[in-house]
């Protein structure tokens, strides 16, 4: 992506200020982590097993751990260290939360993490054409950005998304292949895992068709991202969260208690219960259910995440 600055009219290229070296990046990363990727710093340079990963993160919202990786170079796997790390998280368990218990983050049993949820990020000025097709499967836990850094102190990231639709599995021939072991155990999650569930009926599909294309209409800047339990749409962190019921949609705004104007007080204050997604105001939608209201709630908290 080529970055310019318009004055008078005119358009001038803006200059790369190249990364001298891969320490470089991973400062940046962990001083602006939660503004990135919406995670907690746990440890730089964590050592399990004589491996060092380079950031150890954790994703409060899915309860997981994220091992973040820095390159400058263009020769290393990324799908063989890539399931290399994660099985060094699968079966150590105990030792990474110990780290984040030592660390000063909150008090955590091996229990409560959703291990299904672990991924690892890598982070390079470049990836090669082969970097990415090697993890252009639809469930690799893995997740590819393009750092740049350019003059006037501007900074790009930029994601490599999957578009293929074939599994992984399909490459790994054998049972005790570290692939198989790892996707035993890690789950990447699509909208069909939630859609095509047995309990979801035709009716609730084609609500949920209905709303998605309302919602994708907010702006250019959603990103849809499938958990365990429920979709996320998310600017630059979840705007609105959706897990399927026979029923209907139960759904999450990500607006603190009070903030929310809702004059026809459809929405239920969840500010001090326990419950799925993000945010204090629950909302169900089902067939009787007045989408251009809801909408009008929903608008409220996307305009808030911007």
């Amino acid at each position: 992506m080529k970055l310019y600055t318009l004055e008078n009219k005119k358009l001038s290229s803006v200059r790369f200020d190249e990364f001298k070296l891969e320490k470089d990046i991973q400062t940046l990363v962990e001083d602006n982590l939660v503004e990135l990727f919406n995670l907690e710093f746990v440890k730089s340079e964590f050592t399990v097993k004589n491996f060092r990963i380079d950031t150890l993160g954790f994703d409060k919202e899915n309860k997981s751990f994220v091992i973040i990786e820095y390159k400058k170079t263009k020769s290393f796997s990324v799908i063989d260290q890539g399931y290399t790390y994660l099985s060094l998280l699968l079966n150590n368990k105990s030792d990474f939360v110990l780290e984040y218990i030592e660390n000063g983050n909150d008090s955590i049993r091996k229990d409560e993490i959703d291990w299904s949820q672990s991924r690892v990020i890598f982070i390079s000025p470049q990836f090669t054409d082969y970097q990415k097709h090697s993890v252009n499967f639809k469930d690799v836990p893995f997740e590819l950005w393009e750092i740049k850094r350019y003059k006037n102190n501007l900074v790009g990231l930029v994601q490599h998304k999957t578009s293929s639709n074939e599994s992984v599995n399909t490459i790994s021939k054998s049972k005790d292949n570290i692939v198989n072991k790892v996707s035993k155990q890690v789950k990447v999650y699509s909208e069909e895992d939630h859609i095509n569930k047995p309990k979801v009926t035709e009716s609730i599909k084609e609500i949920y068709s209905e709303l998605k294309d309302r919602l994708l209409n907010l702006g250019d800047d959603i990103e849809i991202v499938p958990r365990s339990i429920y979709i996320s749409y998310k600017r630059k962190s979840n705007f609105f969260d959706i897990h399927f019921l026979k029923s209907g949609l139960w759904c999450w705004l990500n607006m603190k208690k009070g903030e929310l104007d809702d004059p026809k007080i459809i929405t239920r204050d969840v500010s001090s219960i326990g419950h799925y997604g993000v945010g204090d105001y629950e909302l169900f939608i089902n067939e009787d259910s007045d989408l251009d209201y809801c909408m009008f709630l929903i608008k409220q908290s996307y305009n808030k995440q911007g």
